[in-house]
């Protein structure tokens, strides 16, 4: 299985979207980094992804996007192939 990290708050329905759509995938451990919490993990994820919203998720060292990018890649059947 891959490793998955996301970059998260506590209060974000696409992170808890995220989660279940992974989790369905069989995806048992998440490295959630929150960024509500640890402030100076937001700056790094801006400069990682050149993006400044919540969800951020990394499958391995690929740069998904957020929760719709990973739920156009699940629709496309493209996901499955990434967590094997």
């Amino acid at each position: 299985m891959a490793n998955v990290t996301m970059y998260s708050t506590a209060v974000c329905p696409y992170c808890d979207n995220a989660e279940k759509l992974l989790v369905s995938k069989g995806v048992k451990e998440i490295q959630k980094i929150r960024v509500d919490l640890e402030p100076v993990r937001r700056i790094e994820m801006m400069q990682r992804t050149g993006r400044r919203t919540v969800p951020q998720i990394y499958i391995d060292d690929r740069h998904i996007g957020g929760f719709d990018d990973l739920r156009a890649l699940d629709l496309a059947g493209e996901l499955d192939p990434l967590l094997a």
